[in-house]
């Protein structure tokens, strides 16, 4: 039998997961990822530690699987999109990594917005200007650091940094690239006059040559055998982002479904044969199968909310009763039930949709309030964050779903996926997996080496549905009120922000 491994860069964590071409999880590795943030809205990390943390973690996958790594068959990444990460001409990276939560160019976008730029850039792009995609801080680093963008060789995305870093060939994967505003979708090419637009002529020559998901991209390398425990020459392919990723993973090939993941970010997707052009979704690119698109509505307000809340207010109380943080978190939840609280929060700590500035919030809260019902809203609030989205999803459809495919952390705590179906008001399904993200990457490392024709064929062989939740008509008005509650604490605040500046 043959295996093929995906390694899973995401906001937080690095993982490594070998997989059989079956599908069937075999070993697995998995590190949190530092993180710093020298000034309020920037998030970076170290790259050469990141690079390290990778080689650590399929060291360990390989070691501890007990298969002979000359039976793996093909490597390859899934990623968080958005975010930086430069290559200098020194062979070094040019500076930290930036990750996709960071809002430093959040003013860059403003201008655009002012100057009429972004409008103009959507008639190419088919997307709105995000302040953590790579034009807007590329932007912003030309203005702030113009040393950094001379020494800069390559501009890359997560995983297309770590595989240059496993097999020494830059390259520049589709999915990835394609929710840059830097690719043309209409020709699913760099587009120069983009760029001029954008005011960013000079990086024309950074960027790398483009290649879709389950393309042969090099091999790994003899350093990179060294520090990994992998064969040299093992065949390496492109790639995806995280969100096409977690999409093909859950056996999304058609209209037919919703995609919602929640991790870090909150992604909510579908596929279609066209873009949504007329501006009410934010964001189109170009998904793993080529004959579709992926609409997606998008912001960085998911369940890193939850493990924000967990890390600052429940280490101690898990210790004491013995138990891992998030079954801790999981159980004091589940104390309170749709109706034991009134609490708004607002699920901003990395920004909002529309604004980056936007910062999380506790609303109506007294003297009685308790730890599991602010627990109970962090959980409720990051569902109606994903709402506010899927609903824009909905409204660009001509036919609603028959369901949703749910992804993430959220899956590990039934209670909280149930809160998605009866919020939604849609069925639920999940998938039988724990690392989605890496099985999408394995996908298409199994269609590079030759084990499937393509991801449709891959998706039929190596996916496995777990279980359908249904949504709780009890629970439908309840949550109807909460969710009303929930956008008049949001708009109320809207204003907020900016006189805040985010600081």
């Amino acid at each position: 039998m043959g295996y093929v491994l995906g390694l899973d860069n995401g906001g937080t964590s690095t993982k490594a997961v070998l997989f059989d071409t079956s599908g069937r999880q075999v070993a697995s590795a998995k590190r949190q990822t530092a993180m710093s943030t020298p000034r309020p809205g920037f998030t970076e990390r170290d790259m050469e530690e990141l690079w390290a943390m990778n080689c650590q973690v399929i060291r360990e996958t390989v070691a501890s699987s007990g298969v002979d790594p000359a039976d793996i068959l093909g490597v390859s990444f899934s990623g968080h999109g958005k975010g930086l990460y430069l290559w200098g001409k020194d062979g070094k990276p040019a500076r930290p990594g930036i990750v996709s939560t960071d809002s430093r160019a959040q003013q860059v976008v403003e201008d655009w917005q002012r100057q009429g730029v972004t409008e103009k850039a959507f008639a190419r792009t088919c997307q709105s200007v995000l302040p953590s995609q790579p034009v807007a801080l590329l932007k912003w680093i030309k203005e702030n650091e113009p040393q950094v963008l001379d020494n800069t060789r390559w501009v890359f995305g997560v995983k297309d940094y770590i595989r240059f870093r496993m097999t020494g060939e830059a390259r520049g994967e589709i999915t990835d690239l394609s929710g840059s505003s830097l690719v043309n979708l209409r020709t699913a090419a760099y587009d120069p006059a983009l760029l001029t637009l954008f005011g960013l002529e000079e990086i024309q020559d950074k960027l790398p040559p483009l290649c879709y998901s389950s393309e042969f991209c090099g091999q790994v390398t003899a350093e990179c055998a060294q520090l990994t425990g992998l064969k040299a020459g093992t065949p390496v392919a492109a790639g995806l982002f995280d969100i096409d990723a977690c999409a093909i993973g859950m056996d999304v090939e058609d209209e037919s479904c919703l995609a919602v993941i929640a991790g870090t970010w909150s992604i909510n997707e579908y596929i279609a044969r066209q873009p949504v052009l007329d501006g009410t979704v934010k964001m189109n690119s170009l998904y793993c199968l080529r004959d579709y698109y992926l609409v997606e509505e998008c912001s960085p307000t998911s369940a890193s909310n939850q493990e924000w809340f967990v890390n600052a207010f429940l280490r101690e109380y898990a210790q004491a009763q013995g138990q891992g943080l998030y079954e801790a978190a999981n159980a004091l939840m589940a104390q309170v039930g749709p109706q034991g609280q009134r609490l708004v929060y607002l699920p901003y700590l990395y920004g909002s949709r529309d604004d980056g500035r936007a910062r999380g919030a506790f609303v109506g809260m007294d003297a009685s309030t308790t730890r599991e019902q602010m627990l109970r809203a962090v959980y409720e609030s990051v569902v109606f964050g994903h709402k506010l989205h899927v609903d824009k999803l909905l409204a660009s459809r001509a036919q609603p779903p028959q369901a949703v495919r749910l992804a993430g952390g959220v899956v590990n705590c039934p209670l909280w996926v149930q809160m998605f179906a009866d919020i939604l008001e849609l069925p639920v399904v999940t998938i039988d997996v724990k690392e989605l993200g890496a099985l999408g990457a394995a996908m298409t490392a199994a269609v590079a080496a030759g084990a499937y024709s393509d991801l449709r064929q891959a998706a039929q062989a190596m996916v496995l549905p777990d279980r359908t939740y249904q949504p709780d008509p009890r629970h439908r008005q309840l949550y109807r009120d909460k969710y009303a509650q929930f956008l008049a604490v949001d708009k109320a605040l809207s204003g907020v922000w900016a006189q805040l500046g985010g600081e």
